[in-house]
């Protein structure tokens, strides 16, 4: 085949290739040295929870990891930020709901996309080259593969913050019962939070996380009103968001905290009896498919096959030698 036959579209998933190549090579060699360190403890520091995150585990891959993402995710992230700040803080609010809340979080996030669209590129153009014509069902599937690749980031960033809401939903009743046991045998609610953080890291650490990043904020200053708000709007869950607002007006019209925090658990027990109800209501429904199309098969087999046989037998006995 000689040059002026080749196709420059079956060029492109070697294209592709090489500049994905050529981007982790460049990624490898900016790669900085590990921290010494002074610059380790002062980003302890600066960031106290990722360090007890960090804390009795192997770290110089994650470090190595992060270093890695941090440097290359501004190029990688810069054709798609946000075009306005509504945008963004919307953007800041989902992953601030999976617990994602660094300064270069964003970037990082919208890094990864970007690497997981050029991802699904190659893998479109390879199979692209494989079928060795340039046809609409290559470039159909080229582009579903991108696209597809492209909202992976999006679709682990939903199920992780949604499994976050729902352990935040289901430990906070608990957490609100023992701040109630605190507050009325003489604790400030201050130090009751700080009680919930360091009581419920084994049966609830979200909780655990939140309430010590509250106790953390206090520490440095903030107001108790900004710190509760901060905590219902972070999360994007409706009950730290009612819990947020009771304990600002009890603490606004100094009215029983206690009390509120107790009508307030009550109420969220309710909800989650409720919840627990309505799933099992729904079982029989959503059985209904398994049963269908898995085990009446096997008991219609069972039960009429020997009949079926016998029938075919006295129906056609020359089928039996007879």
């Amino acid at each position: 085949m000689s040059l002026s036959n080749i196709d420059i579209a079956a060029l492109t998933p070697f294209a592709v290739f090489i500049a994905i190549a050529a981007i982790v090579w460049i990624l490898i060699d900016v790669l900085s040295p590990k921290k010494d360190r002074t610059e380790q403890r002062l980003d302890d520091f600066r960031d106290p929870l990722n360090r007890r995150k960090g804390e009795g585990s192997t770290g110089k891959t994650s470090d190595a990891m992060t270093r890695l993402l941090e440097k290359a995710s501004p190029a990688l992230a810069k054709p798609l930020q946000p075009k306005n700040a509504k945008e963004a803080g919307k953007l800041k609010a989902r992953l601030s709901h999976g617990n994602f809340r660094g300064d270069s979080a964003t970037t990082i996030f919208l890094g990864f996309k970007f690497a997981a669209l050029m991802f699904g590129l190659f893998i479109g153009g390879g199979l692209l080259l494989f079928d060795g014509a340039m046809s609409k069902t290559g470039l159909f599937r080229l582009v579903l593969i991108g696209g597809g690749m492209f909202y992976v980031p999006d679709i682990i960033l939903w199920f992780i913050s949604r499994k976050r809401k729902e352990s935040l939903f289901l430990g906070l009743p608990d957490a609100l019962d023992l701040i109630v046991v605190c507050v009325e045998a003489g604790l400030g609610l201050d130090q009751a939070m700080k009680r919930v953080a360091e009581e419920m890291k084994r049966s609830s650490p979200v909780v655990a996380d939140e309430f010590g990043l509250c106790n953390l904020q206090l520490q440095m200053g903030r107001t108790r009103s900004d710190v509760l708000h901060d905590l219902g709007q972070r999360n994007g869950v409706d009950d730290l968001r009612a819990l947020a607002a009771i304990i600002i007006q009890a603490d606004k019209f100094g009215s029983s905290i206690a009390q509120a925090l107790r009508v307030q658990s009550d109420s969220m027990r309710t909800r989650r009896k409720q919840i627990a109800e309505e799933k099992a209501a729904k079982t029989a429904v959503k059985l209904i498919f398994p049963l269908v199309i898995f085990i009446f098969p096997g008991i219609f087999v069972v039960l009429v096959g020997p009949a079926a046989i016998t029938m075919v037998r006295e129906m056609f006995p020359a089928m039996n030698g007879g």
